[in-house]
């Protein structure tokens, strides 16, 4: 049986209270990616071209510095990562983690929430960040019940 890492970055909390359902259905570890600098209610404006989040996603290089940078990848073989769809792709937070640790040979199936958009180009680009990693496109989970989602993890094989 392998170890089980459930890590997500939640603005708003809808993201988060979807991790907490999945880590438990997974019988996984929880671990929350929060930026140094927390996300304010303007800086996620994504209707004003110059509020953080507008300009972190234009900008491909955007690499949002976080605030811990302590956890124990090694004891983990498969990582569920979650966040909420941002322009099509992860927060690019995401990225900073991916590329903060070494996920070389860890399986990582990704899990999001979305107020309309589903994964777009997420796998392409998070590759990048961890080329070494087998990353696949997982399930938008918003509003999924709870039994759902254990009927979801137990088709990912952990």
């Amino acid at each position: 049986m392998s170890k089980i890492l459930t890590a997500y970055f939640s603005a708003s909390g809808t993201t988060a209270a979807a991790a907490k359902k999945l880590a438990d259905a997974a019988g996984a570890d929880l671990y929350e990616i929060r930026p140094a600098v927390p996300y304010t209610d303007a800086d996620l404006n994504w209707r004003n071209q110059n509020s953080r989040s507008s300009l972190e996603m234009h900008d491909g290089t955007s690499r949002p510095e976080l605030a811990e940078d302590d956890l124990n990848i090694a004891q983990y073989d498969t990582v569920l990562l979650g966040f909420p769809v941002w322009w099509y792709i992860a927060p690019t937070i995401i990225n900073s983690f991916l590329e903060r640790y070494d996920f070389s040979g860890k399986r990582i199936i990704m899990f999001a929430t979305s107020g309309g958009s589903g994964f777009g180009k997420t796998v392409e680009n998070l590759k990048l960040s961890a080329p070494d990693a087998e990353i696949t496109e997982g399930k938008l989970l918003n509003g999924m019940s709870s039994a759902a989602m254990k009927q979801w993890v137990e088709s990912l094989n952990l």
